[in-house]
């Protein structure tokens, strides 16, 4: 069989990203039945302990594509509406006109007009986006709050908006898949936890992925490294925190291995069926929580191949934490595939308009996908 993964520049390109200033970070690539597991640097700065291949982490918003996939089962068995208002559904929650206009795929694909709640949960990110007035104090007040989401949705839901209905570009908010977790409750008749559970993950065949029900992260997994934009000097470990300030949108924790496996499956019609799976790759623009303005579908968003061969597109999410970060990406022919997963967060300090400059890691990542997903031509 033709080796088509280049283990030695995958290595290379995953050191150089750990040599770049990245504490640690572990990734799997597969191309067919060839699997590369690789791992760089420490999982515990103070102790030196390393990164290891098969560490259970914090996957952020990666898990929006596990909740949207839960809300297309839902839908294909008549219980939702994509295109229903969701006033309908959850009139107490999104009342009135806002109510009729927001429908359930402007909340998959954040084209609601619905802003992101989280300044207001967090009162030192009352500014953002303008990052130079924010600050890290709200975190560590409360790592151990247990947010009600109700309220988390209603501070979205008062905030000003941020679009209109349906309008593009779409603008990225987590106000918007809280509500489609309180609407797969609602279709589905328990909690989204045990929903995901039974009808995702063990559908996918995942054995070591799962929601959280407590602040910890069950077995092996690194420590996470939160800077806040050069605010917090040294970078703290954030990996024990309550994660009810996102739930079940943005809580997921998983391994590389079954990230890879979960996108297989997804991209393969074995999670949702294939007019659903279509639904989910047709894209809007929409602003993500970096500024940049993205193409996003129902749960899921591209990366393009490079412009000598724009062909090769694959399909997956990125997510982060307070310290983590993580990318999964398949290609669209379910050949290639690649997760990686980092135990830092927003290390670029900012410069004197208040913007994040690039930052050696920056450069080193993009370099690693680009190994991981074309391989190094």
């Amino acid at each position: 069989m033709k080796n088509t993964l280049d283990t030695a520049a995958l290595g290379a390109a995953l050191d150089h990203v750990h040599r770049a200033g990245m504490p640690g970070l572990f990734a799997e690539v597969r191309d067919g039945e060839q699997v590369w597991r690789g791992a760089a640097g420490t999982a515990d700065v103070s102790t030196g302990r390393p990164v290891t291949t098969g560490m259970r982490h914090r996957v952020g918003s990666i898990t929006k594509t596990f909740t949207a996939a839960a809300v297309l089962q839902q839908a294909e068995s008549g219980r939702i509406g994509l295109d229903t208002p969701v006033g309908r559904y959850l009139p107490e929650l999104v009342p009135g006109e806002r109510g009729e206009a927001i429908t359930v795929r402007m909340l998959l694909n954040h084209t609601s007009g619905l802003a992101e709640y989280l300044p207001y949960a967090y009162p030192s990110l009352k500014a953002f986006p303008v990052l130079a007035e924010t600050g890290p104090e709200s975190l560590d007040d409360l790592r151990f709050t247990r947010f009600d989401p109700l309220e988390l949705i209603a501070m979205g839901v008062a905030a000003p908006p941020v679009g209109t209905p349906g309008g593009t570009p779409g603008v990225y908010s987590n106000t918007n898949y809280l509500l489609l977790v309180q609407l797969l409750e609602l279709a589905a008749g328990t909690t989204a936890e045990r929903y995901i559970t039974r009808n995702v993950i063990e559908r996918a065949g995942l054995r070591h992925t799962g929601l959280p029900t407590g602040p910890h992260v069950e077995g092996p997994h690194s420590r996470l490294y939160e800077s806040w934009f050069g605010m917090i000097d040294p970078p703290r470990d954030y990996s024990v925190f309550d994660m009810s300030w996102v739930g079940p949108s943005a809580s997921l924790i998983s391994t590389v291995a079954d990230l890879n496996r979960f996108y297989g499956a997804l991209l393969a019609g074995q999670i949702v069926g294939p007019s659903s799976l279509e639904q989910m790759r047709r894209t809007v623009p929409v602003v993500s929580q970096e500024g940049r303005l993205i193409e996003y579908g129902l749960g899921l968003h591209p990366m393009e191949g490079p412009a000598e061969d724009p062909g090769r597109t694959f399909w997956g999410h990125g997510g982060t934490v307070w310290g983590g970060g993580a990318l999964a990406m398949t290609r669209a022919d379910g050949g290639r595939q690649m997760a990686i997963a980092v135990n830092m967060q927003r290390w670029n300090r900012l410069d004197a308009t208040g913007r994040p400059q690039p930052h050696p890691i920056d450069a080193a990542l993009m370099d690693l996908y680009r190994v991981a997903m074309y391989g190094d031509r």
